[in-house]
Order: C-alpha cells, then sequence, then structure tokens
C-alpha cells in the first residue's frame, strides 16, 4: 500500500515537474519569437521617420496643445467621436512632449506587439509556433503597415485592427467550443465591439459576425442574441447625442451618404481583393506604383506566391470534401473568416478611395485563416501516419512568405510615391533645417522660405501648418515671434540678421536647403576690414544689396569718450557719398542708389578705439555699424 502511495506521489511529482518544463519552453519560444518579431520589425521600417507634423496629425496636436482634456477626448459636435483613441493619443502626445521622432520607434513597437499577437493567435490555430512566426514575419514585412508606423494617427489604426482581430479570436473560439456553457468569450467580444467603434467606427461593419456564430451554433437564448442587438443600439445612442448623426463620414472630409457609388464600391473591393494576393490594383499616389508598372520578377513572385496560397486552398476544399458529414465546424469557421475579412473589405470601399491602411486589417483576417486552414489540415496527419503532406504544407507556408518578402522591400522602396509619404519627407526636412538645427534658438526668429520658380505649388503651405507647424517643439507650445514666411525672391528681404532664417525650396530632392549663409553673403559681404558683429576696421570696404527702394540705412555707434575732429567718409562705389563728424556716440546717414543695386560702400575713419583688445585685422577697431536695406 505504501509502495503504491509512494509512486502516485512520484508520478504526480514526474507530471508537474514535466508540466513546467512545458511551460518554461513555452515562454522561451514566445520570448525568442518577441525578441525576432522585434528586431525584423525595427530593420524592415529602417528607412521611415516622422520629424514634423503636419496635415491631421499636426491638426490633432493643435487640439492637444489647445483643448481641455475632456474636449479633447470627448469631442462633443465634432463629426467623428473616437473617444478610446484621442484617450490614448492624450497619453501618448503627453507622453512624447516635444520628440516628434519618438513616433516612429513607439508606432513599431505597438506593431511588434501585435505581430507578436497574430503570431500567439497563429500559433493556436495552427498548433504550430513555426506557422504562428511566419503569420508574424508576414504581417510585420507588409508594405500595408505604412501608414501605422509612419504618421501619428497610425495608432488609431493599430488599436483598431488590434481590436477587431482580438474579436475574430474570440468569436472563433466560442464558435469552436462544441456543446460549451461558458459565454465569457462571447461578451468580452461585444464589449470589444463597442469599444473598437470608438476608436474608428469603420469597424461598426463587424456586427453580423456575432448573429453569424449565435447561428451556427444554434444559440436559442434571446439574451444572447440581444447582447450585440443592445451593443450596436448603445453605439448608435452615443454618435448620435454626441455628434448629431449614426452614418460615418467618409475619408478627405467627404460624407459617405453624398459620396457613395455602387459601382464604384464594387471596383474598390476587387482592389482590395487583389492587394491582398499582392497586386496593387490601385493608382500610384496610393500604393507606389499600380502593378501594370511593376517588373517582371515582381509579378513572376507574386504570382509564385499566389500558387502556394491557392494550393493550400484546394487542399482545404478537398478535406471538406472528403469530410462532408463533419465539415460543418469548418464551414462555420471559415464563413466566420471570410466574413470578417469581407466586412472589413466593404466598410473600406465605400469612400471615394481605397488606400492600402485599410487592407491592413483584412490582410491580418487573412494570414490567421490562413494558420487556421492549416491547423485544420494537419491536425490528424500524424495519428493517420501522413505527415509527410504537413510537411508540404509547411513548405508552401514558408515560400509563401519567403517570395513575398522581396516584393514587399521592392513596394517599400516606392513608398515617395505615396501622396503623403512625399509631403511627409518634405515636413521632416522642414523641422531638420529649422528646429533640428537651431534646436531652441529657433524661436523668436523669422524663418524665410524662397519658393521655386518651377516648383509650381508642390510645396504649398496651408495658412494652419504655417502658424502651427513650429510649436511642436516648444515645451510651452507658443514658439512666440516665431514665423513662416514664403518669399518669391531673396531680393524682398533686406539685410540678413540673426533672427532670420533663409530656406530654399528643392523639389528635384522634395527637401529644403539653408541658404542663409548664402544670401546673407549675397546682401552684404564683407571685403576687408568688416566682421559680423557689425565691428569695421579704420578703414573699411564692404559690398550691400539695396532693397526694394533703393535706401541703404547707416547707423554709426562708437563706443567711448568723443573728442573733436573725430570724423567718417562714406563713399559708394568709390565716389565720396557722406562726411560724418562726430559729436556724439551715435551717428546716422542714408544712401540712396536705385532699387536692388549692389554697390560697394568704403569707410574711412581718422580714430579708433584706443582701449580695444583685440585687432583682428591689419588695421586697429574703430566703430560700430549697423546697416538696412530694406
Amino acid at each position: 500500500m505504501k509502495e503504491q502511495q509512494m509512486a502516485g506521489i512520484h508520478d504526480s511529482w514526474d507530471n508537474k515537474h514535466r508540466e513546467r518544463w512545458q511551460m518554461a519552453g513555452r515562454w522561451r519560444n514566445d520570448l525568442l519569437a518577441a525578441l525576432l518579431l522585434a528586431c525584423f520589425a525595427f530593420w524592415i521600417n529602417r528607412g521611415m521617420e516622422v520629424r514634423g507634423l503636419y496635415m491631421d496629425d499636426l491638426y490633432l496636436w493643435s487640439c492637444y496643445g489647445e483643448q481641455s482634456f475632456l474636449k479633447f477626448v470627448f469631442p462633443v459636435g465634432s463629426t467623428r467621436f473616437r473617444f478610446l483613441y484621442y484617450l490614448a493619443a492624450w497619453m501618448e502626445l503627453g507622453i512624447a512632449g516635444t520628440h516628434v521622432e519618438w513616433i516612429v520607434p513607439f508606432n513599431i513597437l505597438l506593431n511588434v506587439g501585435l505581430a507578436f499577437t497574430l503570431y500567439r493567435m497563429a500559433r493556436r490555430y495552427s498548433r504550430s509556433s513555426y506557422v504562428g512566426a511566419l503569420c508574424g514575419f508576414a504581417f510585420l514585412a507588409s508594405r500595408l503597415s505604412y501608414y501605422q508606423i509612419g504618421q501619428l494617427y497610425g495608432l488609431m489604426e493599430t488599436m483598431a485592427l488590434w481590436m477587431a482581430v482580438g474579436i475574430l479570436y474570440l468569436l472563433s473560439g466560442f464558435l469552436n467550443d462544441h456543446g460549451g456553457k461558458d459565454y465569457r468569450r462571447f461578451y468580452v467580444a461585444c464589449g470589444l465591439y463597442f469599444g473598437v467603434c470608438f476608436v474608428h467606427e469603420r469597424y461598426m461593419v463587424l456586427l453580423p459576425l456575432f448573429f453569424l456564430v449565435l447561428l451556427c451554433r444554434k444559440v436559442r437564448r434571446w439574451r444572447l442574441w440581444a447582447v450585440p442587438a443592445g451593443t450596436f443600439a448603445a453605439v448608435q445612442a452615443v454618435r448620435l447625442l454626441t455628434i448629431g448623426s449614426v452614418m460615418p463620414a467618409g475619408t478627405g472630409r467627404t460624407q459617405v451618404a453624398e459620396t457613395f457609388a455602387l459601382g464604384d464600391a464594387m471596383l474598390y473591393a476587387l482592389s482590395q481583393v487583389a492587394y491582398l494576393f499582392g497586386v496593387n490594383a490601385g493608382p500610384e499616389h496610393l500604393n507606389g506604383q499600380n502593378f501594370r508598372q511593376a517588373p517582371a520578377w515582381v509579378m513572376i513572385l507574386i504570382m509564385a506566391a499566389d500558387l502556394m496560397l491557392l494550393a493550400v486552398l484546394a487542399a482545404f476544399l478537398v478535406k471538406m470534401v472528403q469530410e462532408w458529414r463533419h465539415c460543418g465546424s469548418y464551414l462555420c469557421t471559415s464563413l466566420l473568416f471570410i466574413g470578417f475579412i469581407a466586412g472589413c473589405i466593404a466598410c473600406s470601399s465605400v469612400t471615394i478611395r481605397v488606400e492600402m491602411r485599410w487592407v491592413y486589417v483584412s490582410y491580418a483576417g487573412a494570414l490567421l485563416y490562413l494558420s487556421w486552414m492549416y491547423g485544420a489540415l494537419t491536425e490528424k496527419m500524424i495519428e493517420q501516419g501522413t505527415w509527410m503532406r504537413g510537411v508540404a504544407f509547411l513548405a508552401m507556408l514558408t515560400l509563401y512568405v519567403v517570395l513575398m518578402l522581396p516584393v514587399e522591400l521592392y513596394y517599400r522602396g516606392l513608398y515617395p510615391n505615396l501622396y503623403f509619404m512625399a509631403d511627409q519627407q518634405r515636413y521632416n526636412s522642414l523641422a531638420e533645417e529649422t528646429y533640428g538645427t537651431y534646436g531652441e534658438g529657433i524661436f523668436g526668429k523669422t524663418v524665410y522660405i524662397v519658393r521655386d520658380a518651377y516648383g509650381g505649388d508642390a510645396f504649398e503651405m496651408e495658412d494652419f501648418t504655417r502658424d502651427t507647424f513650429l510649436k511642436v517643439f516648444d515645451k510651452d507650445r507658443k514658439a512666440e515671434n516665431t514665423r513662416i514666411v514664403h518669399l518669391d525672391d531673396v531680393r524682398e528681404i533686406g539685410l540678413v540678421t540673426d533672427d532670420m532664417v533663409i530656406l530654399q525650396e528643392d523639389p528635384a530632392s522634395n527637401c529644403y536647403r539653408n541658404i542663409t549663409r548664402g544670401v546673407k553673403a549675397l546682401k552684404c559681404r564683407g571685403i576687408y576690414g568688416y566682421y559680423e558683429d557689425g565691428w569695421i576696421d579704420e578703414s573699411a570696404r564692404i559690398q550691400v544689396m539695396a532693397g526694394s527702394q533703393g535706401v541703404i540705412e547707416l547707423d554709426f555707434y562708437y563706443p567711448g569718450e568723443i573728442t573733436r575732429d573725430q570724423w567718417i567718409m562714406v563713399y559708394v562705389n568709390e565716389e565720396p557719398q557722406a562726411y560724418l563728424e562726430l559729436r556724439e556716440a551715435q551717428s546716422h546717414t542714408v544712401i540712396e542708389v536705385r532699387p536692388y543695386e549692389t554697390v560697394t560702400l568704403d569707410f574711412k575713419t581718422n580714430f579708433y578705439v584706443p582701449d580695444a583688445r583685440e585687432q583682428r585685422g591689419k588695421q586697429r577697431l574703430a566703430v560700430v555699424l549697423g546697416m538696412k536695406a530694406d
């Protein structure tokens, strides 16, 4: 009897020990997967950066800087009511402060978290850590992630995608909990649905999925049917009370009710299906390059990768036909995945265009569906002794990811062709040439931007952007006395002073060039005896460009004690123009020439500063010169 008890204790200890090792192994695998996903995410997105905000991102920041917490998070009366996203954005902006460059690393980390979530879900569906990792890497490699990484508003897309796939995962778990009485997954999915509708209203379209799983499970409890319906009603009630409408707003400040066209929506839906299979079916300003312009090798790789997908899909259909008497759960789960993908496509097709960022959530759903199909195909292969077929399916999934990686890298290299990425690059350059170069010293300066004569309106800047752009970098959010002014010609400004920064538009490189020093030399160039702080020697020569009025004002300041017979002679183009006899510390004279004329000014004095501690040239310092040539 004692021996049996000891044996039972020993077996129990062995089981617990084995469970601990298995759990530790899973934690090690998860940690390794997270590390590899993070490294890959930072590598694949290494060219992305945000240094300056503009358009929607800048407007969001201005609301954060000017509104109270309650008004920012709960924008009653606005066109959109996304209080959960605005709460997250408020925290993000509070943490980032003036460090705009933190946005991209923060977005990458969020995307890593999302990819790790997909890895865990895919591993659960496929019963394979390797397949889960493939889904995570394919998700991170996708060019569809450009907006989530490269914009402040990317946080919204990431949050919504995370919550949407969470709903899908919970509903699939509830659907396949055969005969189970635990409805917690269903209730949590309803809670996530309520939340995602206030991150992005587009995901209200997921409502039919709840009724689909109830129908497939033949649930007759009316309370379960009432929960998603009540959740949807609550969402609409909140929207009606806060923004006065239940109809979602369209993109680009449009209204869906005004722009919707059935024919266009069907074409947009088909283009999104093409995106899922790697084909850029839209205009190049929305995807970088239309598939018709892609090199032959890109199309060949896409077709080869799609063949791998079709092979897995065909094998799954064959399995359903072979096991048709027991394919009910397969069919219902497939309808759930397809309904999720179709719903996300449908809600992204009703507005005026299709942007790749909207396809990202459909792509995540497709990856999860693919991993689930693999799990369904291989679940009984070891028992049936057909495990080699499982290796073939695994090879197909691996080849799909390997073949698509060069394609994704190629299209990522075309990000500058995207309509807003080109603008982002330009505003990154503006931030680098202003705050990035001068730091807080930029505040209080006037930034003059000289338009390119052949650039058209490519660098056009709205008044709101011009007034707000540099405030982002000021911890007080004011940037007082700091202005951005556009010019057609550098001659429109006078002599360059220390409170000026002059930039030139460079359309060829899609950036700004700092030409302050060059313009300063053009406007006023010391030939000898003149120094940048205004001091001149007993004899000095300067070249000066007059302004639009042709008037050059000269102010002289002598820091010492005035004695008898101290004078200054001013020559214009070697002709005597003015004689000033110093009677006070400050003296003033005006030189009149033709507008925008560049003239040579010579100065002669019969005195110098006797106690000067330095001598910069061959002659001695005499007086401080201030000039204006506006």
